[in-house]
């Protein structure tokens, strides 16, 4: 007969890394153990951001800031008079256009402008509107685009140009009732 019998091979089939008595309960205590410690060791990480210490910042600023809205609505009256090309000029243009400041053409240098008012009024908008070199995007800002264009003619105009100032649009003549 064999060696084999019915116990020793139902013995061999259920062996496990674990032997003793010993051995289960250390398995068991950290079984438990160590996700404790994962657990705590995550909170740690989650929680260890780079923060001011108590009192460096005003927390209601820095709050206002993380959930401030993304866009705004203006309105204007649509009925205003627009400005003429002098008033929005000393009221925008002439920080930079006066002093000459970040490569700013003079307002009167007529060598500076004449390679400018060259290229035509459209180009002159079109960069004043935008935005050239260190000077920022006009349009959109507390001018119309009229407005600009009419700056733009006075500075041009003032630096040996002879552009035609834009004029406002004319609204459409209703029709006459009763005809």
């Amino acid at each position: 007969m064999s060696d084999n019998n019915q116990a020793t091979a139902h013995e061999e089939d259920h062996t496990g890394p674990i032997k003793n008595p010993k051995q289960l309960l250390m398995a068991v205590f950290f079984s438990f153990l160590v996700p404790i410690f994962a657990i705590i060791g995550l909170v740690y990480y989650v929680t260890s951001d780079k923060k001011p210490a108590a009192g460096a910042v005003n927390l209601e600023k820095a709050l206002a800031a993380r959930i401030q809205k993304v866009g705004t609505i203006e309105i204007r009256d649509a009925n205003r008079v627009l400005k003429n090309g002098e008033e929005v000029f000393k009221a925008q243009c002439a920080a930079c256009h006066v002093t000459g400041a970040a490569g700013a053409p003079k307002v009167g240098d007529a060598s500076a402008w004449g390679p400018r008012i060259s290229t035509g009024y459209e180009a002159l908008l079109n960069s004043a509107l935008k935005g050239k070199g260190a000077m920022g995007a006009q349009g959109g800002g507390d001018f119309e685009t009229l407005e600009i264009g009419r700056a733009l003619v006075y500075m041009t105009n003032a630096s040996g140009g002879s552009l035609e100032e834009p004029k406002a649009p004319t609204a459409p003549v209703a029709p006459a009732e009763g005809k």
